[in-house]
């Protein structure tokens, strides 16, 4: 078998990851125009209240900003290709724990109908791989 076969694959899942979790950013900040999720901060703040509904206020506002943060630096690292073991974990770990908030407030209809289950089992299934050539050191 060609040892290079695995590095479309590995980097089509780590676009693809990365495209996503970037377009809903993209989404919560209005890029996206009126058709879309949220459409602005304002709406992804609520929808983020309804999920985290067990924290308080404040911790609630705090996790939109820490998501957003990880919706960005995730992605740019897959990108890159930087860690990606680490990475890719750790994007699994986020999209599970928003996979798991969503069953918990929304039932579990509502990440199904957005494959956040498939994108949480796609970033560890891409940390499990070994190294891709195309990974950065």
């Amino acid at each position: 078998m060609d040892k290079k076969a695995p590095q479309f694959p590995q980097l089509f899942l780590r676009i693809a990851l990365a495209v996503t979790m970037l377009s809903a950013v993209a989404d919560r900040l209005g890029l996206w125009g009126r058709n879309s999720a949220w459409g602005n901060w304002e709406h992804f703040e609520k929808y983020t209240a309804q999920l985290t509904f067990f924290l308080p206020p404040f911790l609630s506002r705090c996790s939109a900003y820490v998501a957003t943060f990880l919706e960005i630096a995730l992605p740019i690292l897959l990108l890159c290709g930087i860690k990606l073991k680490i990475t890719a974990t750790a994007t699994g770990i986020l999209l599970l724990i928003f996979a798991l908030s969503m069953s918990i407030s929304l039932g579990i209809k509502a990440p199904l109908d957005y494959s956040v289950w498939v994108g949480s089992a796609a970033a560890f299934l891409l940390a499990a791989q070994k190294k891709n050539p195309l990974q950065a050191k």
